[in-house]
């Protein structure tokens, strides 16, 4: 089956309509291992750990259970005992055409990369590589993708949140999302900056966006870029016509998000900045997320292609390549 990678699911879920297996297993209610999974209670009429399964694209909760099963992925060694729960198919509305479930990859003892690492021993972390185009690539332990494809990343600290920002928490409970500490974006803010798999394009706060639209159509204009009417869900929209083009995209004003450490920043420009709405329009890819958001800024999913990101929990610290693999000729579709 296929699934989504998703960074903030604490837990993987797959539909389990027409599924039978020899080696399925309930997790006990009360067991250590319900425990681990920090499991919701328990299935009374079948004695499981209660799973409180999530599906973001319809913000929906459903009340499952923990179990395990052998998990096989191609030309990769066998995962057993893989704690997972099941997700009825009436549930699982939104997920992308061809996908069966949601790979969790939050902070959690029981997410997809810490059951692998703790399994077969491995450094806790992982590597994410989202092509533009094509097959990419999600690699567990060592060695780095950066190895692999040659390039030296640069790194920040990954911040611990201490409000939970998962869709069930109890007081207290801090967030197993990952946050990044992002100290300006050349026109505006101190925010503290999450990254998702899930939002589709970078979600800044409305005092946030404001400005920062406004300083980029600026630049824009500097360079001869034509301005159009805005396009749903997108304020900066712009003639591509007017649009010269480079290895990376579109040739367009960069965005920093200027990040703790010397010469350290995340760096949206190109094809990561750019949505193609036709052949006659380009918008900058950053919404709006309104004045109330749980998070200032969410690095969406468009924003992290061809963008290598080492999510090293040993130390603590994201490692990424701070522009696109593109520019130096490279790509995710490549590894």
């Amino acid at each position: 089956m296929n699934a989504i990678l998703d960074l903030g699911a604490q837990f993987s879920w797959f539909g389990c309509d027409n599924f039978t297996s020899s080696t399925y297993t309930p997790i006990p209610c009360g067991s250590r291992k319900c425990e681990i999974a920090r499991g919701v209670g328990c299935q009374q009429h079948l004695r499981t750990c209660g799973a409180s399964a999530f599906n973001p694209f319809q913000g929906i909760l459903v009340s499952k259970g923990f179990a395990e099963d052998t998990l096989y992925a191609n030309n990769q060694p066998v995962v057993k005992d893989y704690t997972f729960s099941c997700m009825e198919s009436r549930f699982m509305e939104g997920l992308a055409s061809g996908t069966n479930g949601i790979l969790g990859l939050a902070r959690t003892e029981i997410s997809f990369h810490k059951q692998v690492v703790g399994k077969f021993k491995l450094p806790d972390k992982f590597s994410l590589c989202f092509p533009s185009s094509g097959h990419g690539k999600l690699s567990i332990g060592d060695p780095s993708l950066s190895t692999i494809l040659g390039v030296s990343l640069s790194a920040t600290p990954l911040i611990v949140n201490p409000v939970s920002t998962a869709p069930s928490y109890s007081v207290g409970d801090p967030s197993d999302e990952y946050f990044i500490d992002v100290k300006s974006i050349k026109v505006a803010g101190e925010p503290r900056d999450k990254i998702s798999t899930i939002n589709n394009y970078t979600s800044v706060h409305n005092s946030i966006y404001k400005p920062l639209t406004r300083a980029f159509v600026k630049a824009a204009a500097a360079i001869k870029i034509k301005s159009v009417a805005a396009v749903a869900p997108f304020r900066a929209c712009f003639t591509s016509e007017s649009i010269s083009r480079t290895p990376a995209g579109p040739y367009v004003p960069t965005i920093d998000l200027v990040l703790p450490g010397n010469e350290v920043y995340w760096r949206i420009n190109g094809g990561n900045a750019m949505f193609e709405v036709d052949r006659k329009t380009v918008c900058l890819g950053i919404v709006d997320g309104g004045s109330n958001p749980r998070t200032s800024i969410v690095i969406g999913a468009h924003q992290l292609q061809e963008k290598l990101l080492e999510f090293d929990l040993v130390s603590n610290q994201l490692k990424f390549f701070s522009s696109s693999l593109l520019i130096q000729g490279k790509s995710c579709s490549r590894l």
